[in-house]
């Protein structure tokens, strides 16, 4: 048997993660891939980025910190191998190189700035796959804070995929085109609407955090009723008590809303009547894509 430890960076618009995954191997079985340990932090750079488009210098300072303790924290894990990924707000900072450099410099930590089809890429080596049967349709709904990506499974392949500037920090910063909406709408029903039949699959930390509200046992689908009875209940709260009454992170407590309306759309769109959450993501894709590297390579021999 054979016990290693992965590590993954995922730096989004609202929040930065550290995933560590322990990786075991067995000979003549699959090897099994559990979650070890999980830090997150809501730095939210995409309110610097989506409003004045670039990295401050103190969230820039927060970063390194982050990166520093997430250093120390693999080290202490005995990390074999890792991977920072930052998505949006990175990639549309006009200093985000230049930071990606600075951290490299000043911590170690390599960081790789990514697009939207290389996120829904390194999410689709997941378990999404064994959700995805070949004979279901599903459209797949990843919602960020500074974009939300969607990509159609059916038969078990990608039929179509796309990443739209939809996010819950922009939506919150009002930092969104008039059109976006209408955008998403005509991607989704020209994408779907040959389909009978279709489920939405969610990922992200809102739906998440809605799962855990619905207290439905794992792998039970939540119905388009139960969500959109959700969207109308925490849209009646303020923010104060989303935090109080409902227990929300302050963090989580703002975004929240714009981030169920974006999943009750999509369902709404395809006409999907239930919505799967796998609580996958992608420091989870980036554990398996890290994996499958070294496999391919020779270097897990």
């Amino acid at each position: 048997m054979k016990i290693e430890k992965y590590g993954a960076i995922d730096i989004g618009s609202n929040a930065i993660r550290l995933l560590i995954a322990t990786v075991i191997e067995k000979e003549g079985t699959a090897p099994q891939f559990k979650k070890t340990s999980l830090v997150r932090l809501p730095i939210r750079l995409g309110a610097d980025v989506f409003l004045e488009g670039r990295i401050s210098d103190l969230n820039y300072s927060r970063m390194e910190d982050a990166m520093k303790a997430f250093s120390l924290i693999m080290k202490s894990h005995k990390v074999i191998d890792y991977r920072a990924c930052a998505t949006s707000a990175m990639r549309e900072a006009k200093n985000g190189s230049e930071v990606a450099q600075k951290l490299l410099e000043a911590t170690g930590i390599k960081i790789q700035i990514i697009d939207g089809n290389d996120e829904a890429a390194i999410i689709a080596s997941t378990d999404l796959k064994d959700l995805i049967s070949e004979n279901r349709t599903f459209l797949y709904v990843d919602v960020g804070g500074g974009s939300t990506e969607f990509t159609v499974f059916s038969k078990g392949k990608s039929m179509a995929s796309k990443s739209f500037q939809l996010g819950t920090v922009r939506i919150i910063n009002d930092m969104i085109r008039d059109t976006i909406w209408d955008e998403v709408k005509t991607w989704i029903t020209t994408h779907t609407n040959e389909y009978s039949k279709i489920d939405v699959i969610g990922s992200g930390g809102n739906i998440n955090s809605i799962y855990r509200f619905s207290e439905k046992k794992i792998g039970q689908p939540l119905s388009y009723f139960f969500l959109a009875h959700f969207y109308d209940e925490i849209r009646d709260y303020t923010y104060h008590e989303r935090i109080f009454e409902l227990k929300m992170n302050p963090d989580r407590a703002d975004v929240i809303v714009p981030a169920t309306r974006i999943y009750l759309s999509a369902m709404k769109w395809s006409k999907a009547k239930n919505i799967y959450v796998p609580k996958i993501g992608l420091a989870d894709g980036i554990i398996k894509s890290l994996y499958n590297d070294r496999s391919a390579s020779g270097e897990l021999q």
